[in-house]
């Protein structure tokens, strides 16, 4: 993303069409926006509306198609059509400032679509009580997810999948992970009440904020003292049962949350592996952060050959590659950027690693399955069929409340997440 932008809706529309004409992560759309040093309250009110539209794209896309005589041909000029139907739609700001507003940054860049822009966003205006009855007919536009996404969460969870759904629509929580090596729950919680950010214990080492901050606003955060991840995830450290003086692998590490929050709650012997090396370093700077040591190896985890030395595991961490469907309501792209086959992919790569890595873990061990997905496909299938081919593996009961057979749906507290621990016998 090469452009300059002085403008929150200019750069919301180019990050928005990133995503849905380039295919392009969110992720990396802003890096490449921050690359561009833009000031930081203009970025973050572009941030807001591009997660926004991607929230709502199916809705916002459904009025979209009825408001236009045709199809546009330029594809960045839908952007901007995006963001001024999602102010217009989802928040409460003036609908005559959204107009002149979206009006005025469009014709910076398409001086001839001003009067466009302007008929799109006041027709809305005009047809959006029809608009809306009609789209909650349309269950792309109902739900704000792809058919086919709609569908497999149905036939999963017949009975919750319109909960899963909605979730999806909601602002996920902020939680912090207390660094139990330098400070204390309570310490951390007076700290927070000092700066005036209300805070309650959601977990043994967990705090969850009532509204999200910067994390440069986190008291602590410098110093390793508090780590954000979400309380689904935390659950990882414990679930894997480790002990001091083990000899653990983290696969597929990146961006080193568990893995942190391993050598937080014990001694360990501890390697961490990922495919990507950039990836890593990611890893090295929160453990850098955290204080904290382990082995850092770039490289295939399911290529034992390449970097194992051949002594077994006690514990071994698949925190494995997924859908990421179990935490879509921080990842609103992916749910437009994932396809069937996508998932098709993932559950061989699952498979792929699994088998690997059950080679490297010594007899009595335990290896924990983990994803953030809500798919069963990717899930307890994955751990059934690995089961049936392995009659050395036991599936171990897990102490995991409110879950499902290991899979914690998305609510207000945590993202969708399953577990299985699987015993070497």
């Amino acid at each position: 993303m090469s452009k300059a932008h002085n403008n929150a809706r200019s750069l919301a529309a180019d990050l928005v069409a990133a995503v849905l004409q380039e295919h392009r992560s969110l992720t990396a759309a802003l890096a490449a926006a921050r690359a561009q040093r833009p000031d930081p309250r203009m970025l973050a009110a572009a941030q807001d509306l591009a997660y926004g539209v991607l929230r709502h794209y199916g809705r916002l896309r459904f009025h979209l198609d009825r408001l236009l005589a045709k199809p546009l041909a330029d594809v960045e000029l839908t952007g901007f059509l995006l963001v001024g139907l999602y102010e217009l739609d989802q928040t409460n700001a003036a609908a005559y400032a959204v107009v002149n507003e979206a009006v005025a940054a469009a014709a910076q860049r398409f001086p001839k679509a001003r009067g466009l822009v302007n008929a799109v966003l006041r027709n809305f205006q005009r047809r959006q009580q029809e608009l809306s009855a009609a789209a909650e007919q349309d269950p792309v536009a109902r739900w704000n997810f792809p058919k086919w996404w709609i569908k497999r969460v149905q036939t999963d969870w017949p009975d919750a999948w319109r909960d899963i759904l909605e979730s999806a629509a909601q602002h996920p929580p902020m939680t912090l992970r207390i660094n139990r090596r330098r400070t204390t729950v309570a310490d951390c919680l007076a700290r927070l009440q000092v700066e005036g950010i209300a805070a309650e214990q959601t977990g043994p080492w967990a705090l969850t904020l009532e509204r999200p901050v910067p994390v440069s606003a986190l008291p602590g955060f410098a110093e390793g003292e508090v780590s954000v991840q979400d309380l689904g995830a935390q659950a990882a450290a414990e679930l894997l049962d480790c002990s001091d003086g083990m000899h653990v692998l983290d696969a597929c590490a990146a961006p080193g949350g568990k893995t942190g929050h391993l050598l937080e709650a014990h001694a360990l012997d501890l390697v961490a592996i990922d495919s990507e090396s950039g990836r890593l370093g990611r890893v090295r700077e929160n453990l850098d952060r955290l204080g904290l040591a382990a082995r850092l190896v770039a490289a295939d985890a399911g290529t034992p050959s390449a970097w194992w030395d051949g002594r077994a595991f006690d514990r071994i961490l698949l925190d494995a590659p997924c859908s990421a469907s179990g935490v879509v309501r921080r990842h609103p792209d992916g749910k437009w950027l994932k396809r069937v086959s996508d998932v098709e992919s993932l559950t061989k790569e699952q498979d792929r690693l699994l088998e690997a890595l059950w080679s490297c873990l010594r007899p009595g061990g335990k290896l924990l399955y983990a994803t953030c997905s809500v798919f069963r496909q990717e899930n307890e299938v994955r751990v059934q069929s690995f089961l049936g081919r392995h009659p050395d593996a036991r599936l171990e009961p897990l102490n995991l409340p409110g879950a499902q057979n290991g899979q914690w749906l998305p609510n207000p507290l945590h993202d969708g997440f399953f577990y299985a621990r699987l015993v070497k016998a």
